[in-house]
């Protein structure tokens, strides 16, 4: 099939994480055998920071404004078989509702931010998508999962909301036989929202297994923030060391942003990152956890410090390796970028051949 996606970038990673989300699923669609081309508006703040200027697994098309992509690509969004427009377009409305009225193949909305998105929509900002404009897509591609799904469908109108989540690429991300240098790590940058949860479920537990070292890598921590003696502290750990740094813990702790526990079903790809580690994961509870990972036996849920440290006592050498190893086989068959592509060719086959299950 011919796809033609209009989407953030492709071509910078810098300050956005969309670029490895395309890059990823793009990769795995071309080797399926799908034609892409990527039209991306060149915009100032990306140019000078272009970590991929040329994939080599899509045609690239850069656009000054809006005139000049409708001018140089009419045509061939109107050949394409599946139309895809992505979160955070610059002027995204416009260039959707364009989008929809010039292709004849199947259209599709690409909502790597969905629960911003749907606070953007309830407080009327438009940016990118409004109300009227879901229902014209014949596909609303979401990066979370559940309820929204069946939300998107009732309440706005989408005809098919299907759930895209993030995934990991197998071939960054994988097991070493490292030394185990700590504990238990975390990775992620400060957030009020989340520190509460890593001083909960990693700096209180530290206190108690005083001989074991804990780590947290991330920016933006506040200077004076009493982390317990034997919690590490990595400022800046580039994404070319996380697999070293998953592979040198024992457990890994996953701390979820509030908006994504409201919205639930919405994984992170630092869930994905590390399972594909084999590293054991302790993690808060979001609802739709359950549906990614099995409790006990493919992830560990954790309330409290208590339940921490009950984990760390309790879990033999045995199943812990077990563990992590449960949990990377499933994301090796479920969460890599391959199955989203395929998942992604599923639901266009959906959207084309209702009455037929996919």
């Amino acid at each position: 099939m011919k796809f033609v996606i209009i989407g953030l970038s492709v071509t910078s990673s810098w300050g956005n994480g969309h670029a490895t989300t395309y890059r990823a699923l793009l990769k795995e669609l071309n080797a399926l055998g799908h034609d892409i081309l990527f039209l991306e508006k060149d915009v100032p703040w990306y140019s000078p920071h272009r970590d991929m200027p040329a994939p080599d697994f899509c045609s690239l098309g850069l656009y000054k404004n809006n005139e000049e992509l409708k001018t140089d690509y009419a045509k061939q969004i109107a050949e394409a078989d599946v139309v895809i427009v992505g979160s955070y377009v610059q002027q995204g409305v416009e260039v959707g509702n364009w989008a929809i009225e010039t292709a004849t193949g199947v259209t599709a909305f690409y909502d790597i931010d969905t629960p911003v998105t749907l606070a953007k929509l309830e407080r009327e900002d438009y940016e990118y998508l409004d109300p009227e404009i879901i229902s014209k897509y014949d596909l609303y591609l979401s990066f979370s999962g559940g309820p929204i799904l069946k939300h998107l469908e009732e309440h706005y109108g989408s005809p098919l909301a299907r759930a895209l989540y993030c995934s990991v690429d197998p071939d960054l991300y994988f097991p070493e036989d490292r030394e185990k240098k700590w504990k238990m790590g975390y990775l992620g940058t400060y957030s009020d929202d989340r520190q509460p949860t890593v001083e909960e479920l990693l700096n209180k537990p530290a206190a108690q297994f005083t001989s074991d070292r804990f780590v947290v890598a991330g920016p933006q921590y506040p200077e004076d923030y009493k982390w317990t003696s034997n919690v590490e502290r990595i400022n800046h750990l580039p994404p070319a060391e996380h697999r070293k740094f998953y592979n040198s813990q024992e457990f890994t702790l996953n701390v979820t942003r509030q908006d994504m526990i409201k919205a639930g079903y919405s994984p992170s790809v630092r869930l994905f990152e590390a399972a594909a580690c084999g590293v054991p994961i302790i993690s808060d509870y979001w609802d739709g956890i359950y549906s990614i990972f099995e409790q006990g036996t493919e992830i560990l849920i954790a309330e409290s410090s208590e339940d921490v440290e009950k984990y760390f006592r309790n879990i033999s050498e045995k199943e812990r390796k077990q563990i992590g190893e449960t949990a990377r086989q499933k994301v090796m068959k479920s969460h890599t970028a391959k199955a989203r592509a395929k998942e992604l060719v599923n639901y266009v086959k959906e959207v084309r051949q209702p009455s037929e299950k996919v």
